[in-house]
């Protein structure tokens, strides 16, 4: 028998559901498993062990696709069947045991949301990577000191910090009598996002820089792993950085901490003066059309947000 784990289209949705899945993985069964999730977050499950197939839900009108998956997966009786989006899936599927997302009944992270559809306490999340992303992230970063990531990008651009303040950041941790002043910068994101990323890769002498932009998430997570540190905006990357177990600061603005802060012992979340309520119930609040919200997180608060819960004791 096997496992269907069905999860998110958003990649970082999906990462925060990998400690699910490797709770699955990790009981004495040796199922197979089939993961049912959009294209964006196919990448992340590429390593899974015990990986039998990545059915990609590919959205249709009228909601088709659930009926391609149905097609794909109804001649099977899955062991476990769990769905993490609601689906009708569990109603026309076979399973002997079938478990499916609660509502949000109150404010608590997506990780114990998630971790709850099990009854289970948090499940941290887990990424795999095999030696390609490895062997990539280590011909990226090569034999040079300590690195700080910065991921400048985000789906949305309400969210996104300017990219003037995290060039002065930059300045602040790396430069003279900086807390990192012998580290070079790591920066990280969809290959979409250089442009955003460009100030940055402009600021710095190129000795001081790894551009990793674009290089797929699996290697830019074996190359998160060897940072000291990890600076960005509420994304995907931010929460890739978070399950590295490494210092990740998330910055935060018209979204909501309380469900996305970056997950483990070494997260830190660091908020524009205003609340989610004061950004987003502005007249002309409009998602398709506002710019930027976190215009009033000044690098100067992230950087003694960072000392405050640091100092000179970053984990090495």
């Amino acid at each position: 028998m096997a496992i269907l784990f069905i999860t998110s289209t958003h990649i970082g949705d999906a990462i925060l559901s990998t400690g699910l899945l490797n709770r699955l993985l990790s009981d004495d069964h040796d199922d197979l498993v089939t993961i049912a999730c959009g294209a964006p977050a196919a990448k992340i499950f590429a390593a899974v062990p015990r990986l039998e197939r990545i059915h990609v839900l590919r959205k249709r009108r009228f909601s088709l696709h659930w009926i391609d998956l149905w097609r794909t997966t109804a001649g099977r009786r899955w062991r476990i069947l769990v769905d993490l989006r609601r689906s009708g899936s569990p109603f026309v599927l076979r399973a002997r045991e079938k478990y499916v997302l609660p509502k949000l009944q109150a404010p608590i992270h997506r990780v114990e949301l998630i971790s709850s559809t099990l009854g289970s306490p948090p499940l941290a999340p887990k990424i795999w990577t095999d030696e390609r992303h490895e062997r990539r992230a280590r011909t990226l970063l090569g034999d040079g000191g300590d690195l700080v990531a910065m991921a400048p990008g985000a789906n949305w651009r309400g969210k996104i910090w300017p990219a003037d303040n995290f060039v002065e950041l930059a300045h602040r941790l790396l430069g003279p009598g900086g807390l990192l002043a012998d580290h070079r910068l790591l920066l990280v994101g969809a290959g979409g996002e250089r442009d955003t990323a460009q100030p940055l890769l402009d600021a710095l002498p190129a000795s001081r820089i790894v551009d990793a932009m674009g290089v797929g998430v699996l290697s830019t997570y074996a190359a998160l792993k060897r940072c000291r540190l990890f600076v960005g905006n509420d994304s995907a990357m931010m929460h890739l950085a978070a399950a590295t177990g490494r210092p990740t600061v998330g910055l935060f603005g018209p979204t909501r901490d309380v469900h996305y802060a970056p997950w483990g012992e070494n997260g830190l979340v660091v908020r524009t003066p205003e609340s989610v309520e004061e950004l987003i119930d502005r007249p002309d609040y409009d998602t398709r059309t506002t710019g930027t919200m976190m215009a009033n997180l000044t690098a100067q608060t992230v950087e003694a947000a960072i000392r405050n819960r640091w100092g000179d004791a970053l984990p090495i």
